[in-house]
């Protein structure tokens, strides 16, 4: 995640309503239409499950508390907006909570097709369809649980394994693959990327091996890790992750297959 963003923060009102303006409203209308088709025929049963219980609306920006609302009911999940940038700390304690953190901003036209922080496109739109399974709501605590305990020092360990999963994770289905992660499920580029780019390395889901890959947030991965079955989300979520982390550690990280930032743009 960048350190510094030139959004601002939406302050809900008392009753946690949002005021978005109808360009924004406008915004999150064509962001939908665009990611509807490649969606269809490119995200995960559970991702479009998910959509459909939700049923979002497709005209405006939808409120934090009306997909609270349907996500308790479900699995006692809610979502609560936040600033455009929070620390690891505040990350973890919240999922650990069940409560997601949501950037309360929307993109503007300047950044529509591309945009390095996740704003409310991404996190309502990309984020809680997967919320209403268990499989993956249970997952998501439990990675949140682990980082309300584990050192600091190993944030940037345990954050790959939300990263490379619920983020940008693929899954193998009917024969092929699909995509799960929520920042593919939101991207108009990167699913169709993560799904048929021939130049894609698609690995199996292995914990340890994940936690030693590393990823820049601001191109498309050239790596991927593909579940044979939502099942293994759950049975990651029984382990011991601080001792996996302790053995990735120990093993150290892979080399980096994508290319390093330019200087300038590594150090700002």
């Amino acid at each position: 995640m960048p350190k510094t963003t030139k959004y601002k923060a939406k302050v809900p009102d008392a009753q946690g309503f949002i005021a978005y303006t109808a360009d924004e409203d406008a915004v999150w209308r064509d962001l939908a239409a665009q990611q509807y088709a490649p969606v269809r025929a490119h995200a995960a049963r559970a991702f479009l499950a998910g959509q459909e219980k939700l049923d979002l609306p497709q005209d405006r920006v939808p409120q934090c508390t009306e997909v609270s609302e349907k996500l308790m009911e479900m699995t006692g999940w809610r979502v609560a907006p936040v600033p455009a940038l929070i620390g690891f700390k505040q990350f973890f304690g919240m999922l650990g909570e069940r409560v997601f953190p949501a950037a309360s901003f929307i993109r503007s036209r300047e950044d529509f097709d591309y945009i390095e922080e996740p704003d409310i496109f991404h996190e309502i739109y990309g984020h809680t369809p997967l919320l209403t399974n268990p499989y993956f709501a249970a997952f998501s605590q439990k990675i949140g649980e682990v980082g309300m305990h584990c050192a600091p020092a190993d944030y940037s360990w345990l954050i790959r394994l939300y990263w490379f999963t619920i983020e940008f994770g693929l899954i193998r289905e009917g024969g092929g693959i699909k995509a799960l992660g929520s920042g593919l499920a939101s991207s108009p580029t990167e699913l169709i990327h993560a799904v048929e780019g021939a130049d894609v390395e698609r690995k199996p889901f292995d914990v340890i091996d994940i936690l030693r890959t590393p990823y820049r947030i601001d191109i498309h991965q050239p790596i991927y890790f593909v579940l044979d079955s939502a099942e293994q989300l759950f049975e990651a979520a029984g382990r011991d992750l601080v001792v996996d982390i302790a053995q990735a550690r120990a093993l150290g990280l892979h080399a980096p297959t994508y290319p390093p930032k330019p200087k300038a743009e590594a150090a700002s």
